[in-house]
């Protein structure tokens, strides 16, 4: 069912995408689920057993570690909360399945922390809910959930009267369209129908998101030749020094877990020893051993990282980020580490985690910078046993600003609310175009039109690049303002942006005008106004 349930969705995915409300290039909804169930279906598919716990238990890990975006968390949440209904059974009947999927309902809405009705929470409750009243009107689970899903699809036709946006564009919401699509999946593996398992775009495929990495690690590099990961079953998990104990064994560690199990990825040449230690705390499972150098590659593309001996830094930060400009602009501000995404490419928890653990440091920070990628970040600071912090950065702009509100000197509380105040007092425009026709805040907007955005809103429409900038800024600056930034993205010539320069310079003459390269795909100019 999880199986069917992902190739079902990967085959969709692209009309859940189109369901997105804002014509911007970024709707992903379909592809942040699609990877995250792309990679519970991959653990799914590595349990060599048929318990359903372990299968549920699986799916949720899977899940967790390959969430993307808003919607790719919440979707890990929803097999989270099943799984855990799932705990100690053999077997699901009607009345457990809803218990079930009212269990899932409920931790995904435990994770946002402003539920929005009208969005994928609303379809995953309105399922639950009539599931658990119509328990006793069904003798067979396949009619069950047939009828279910009925109910989600009567659900999903109703999200437009509760989400105004919605009803503007006319479309039901995209993250609810995804979870049927997974309902539909899961409901045909049943009856055994044919539905081809050929996920195009798998984990083990997709571009790896987290920068810096070396795209090819030859034989002679690799110093630890085993690739191995395994999961601990234990009720009372020592994580910290089962972690001291493998990082003597090699590198590229990552060790997550809650309070029954841990999760470890390991490089080394001596696998049975990391088991040996694994044994110590409990059960050892899903275990995976990778000689990388007879395979000619490196599962995870991880950069070498000693672990032994390193004295702890006070601070250290992650951003979100995209375009050779803007990184090389975080770097010089001090971040260490740069995960490349953002829009269309919203990184995974995994993705974070995987940084989280490089980096030697007694605090971190994380800049998303895109209120996309705001849960994924905040599930990997929940999982990490390190100090993490997350900024509600929401644009590039105010990642960069809060940065250079940041004070070495000041403590782990008030860097964050200075970094926080200064993050509200940005101004972001952005110069897109639109992927479809639509209609938002009134306006009728065309396939292809340049569009400007303030603060993630649609304020301008045109046919003309430079004009639809200086009209942005029109509404953007105003007479306290000081300074004006702009990052020039990868599709604009340097003639393209220094007439612009020139025809800003001569509008605003009493305000500062600084203009970068920041190679940003997708987006012709971001603009910053304090």
């Amino acid at each position: 069912m999880i199986i069917f349930a992902a190739n079902n969705l990967e085959n969709n995915k692209d009309i859940v995408n189109d369901l997105n409300v804002f014509p911007v290039p970024d709707g992903d909804t379909g592809t942040n689920m699609s990877l995250t169930i792309q990679f519970a279906a991959k653990e799914v598919s590595e349990v060599a057993t048929n318990s359903l716990e372990k299968i549920a238990d699986a799916a949720s890990r899977g899940s967790l570690m390959g969430a993307r975006g808003n919607s790719g968390v919440i979707l890990s949440q929803l097999f989270r909360g099943f799984a855990k209904a799932c705990k100690d059974k053999e077997v699901l009947d009607i009345h457990d399945f809803s218990m079930a999927l009212k269990s899932g309902s409920d931790m995904a809405y435990k994770a946002v922390m402003k539920p929005t009705e009208g969005t994928i929470l609303t379809v995953a409750r309105e399922s639950a809910s009539y599931a658990m009243h119509n328990t006793k009107n069904f003798k067979t689970l396949d009619v069950f959930i047939e009828k279910i899903i009925e109910w989600a699809n009567i659900t999903l036709d109703k999200t437009p009267n509760m989400l105004p946006v919605l009803k503007e564009a006319g479309v039901v919401d995209a993250g609810g369209k995804g979870l049927i699509y997974i309902f539909e999946g899961a409901y045909k593996a049943l009856f055994g129908n044919d539905l081809e398992v050929d996920i195009k775009s798998s984990p083990e495929k997709h571009d790896k998101t987290h920068a810096p990495g070396k795209s090819h690690i030859s034989t002679a590099d690799i110093q630890f030749a085993y690739c191995t990961e395994f999961i601990v079953l234990s009720k009372n998990p020592s994580i910290n020094s089962f972690k001291t104990e493998l990082s003597q064994l090699g590198d590229s560690l990552l060790v997550v877990g809650d309070e029954e199990r841990i999760k470890v990825h390991v490089h080394t040449n001596h696998p049975g020893k990391a088991l040996e230690y694994a044994l110590q705390m409990g059960e050892v499972t899903n275990i995976k051993i990778d000689n990388m150098k007879e395979q000619h590659r490196s599962q995870l593309n991880l950069e070498t990282q000693k672990v032994e001996n390193i004295e702890l830094k006070d601070y250290a930060f992650i951003a979100v980020s995209a375009g050779e400009g803007i990184v090389k602009v975080f770097e010089d501000l001090g971040v260490e580490s740069i995960i490349k995404g953002g829009q269309t490419m919203n990184p995974s928890t995994e993705d974070f985690l995987i940084e989280l653990e490089k980096l030697q440091a007694k605090n971190i920070f994380i800049l998303p910078n895109n209120s996309n990628i705001f849960l994924a970040a905040d599930q990997a600071k929940q999982i990490s046993d390190k100090s993490v912090h997350v900024l509600p950065t929401r644009t590039i702009p105010q990642g960069i600003a809060a940065l250079l509100a940041f004070n070495p000197e000041q403590s782990v509380e008030d860097n964050y609310n200075s970094m926080e105040k200064t993050i509200n007092e940005v101004k972001t425009g952005q110069i897109t175009f639109a992927v479809r026709d639509t209609q938002v805040n009134g306006m009728e907007i065309h396939k292809e039109d340049i569009i400007g955005l303030l603060d993630g809103d649609i304020v301008v429409v045109g046919k003309d690049i430079e004009k639809v900038a200086l009209q942005l800024l029109d509404k953007m600056v105003e007479e306290e303002d000081e300074l004006v930034t702009i990052f020039t993205g990868e599709d604009v010539s340097k003639d393209q942006s220094s007439n612009l320069l020139n025809k800003i310079e001569e509008r605003f003459q009493d305000i500062d005008i600084e203009n970068l390269y920041g190679g940003q795909p997708l987006y012709y100019y971001i603009i910053s106004v304090e």
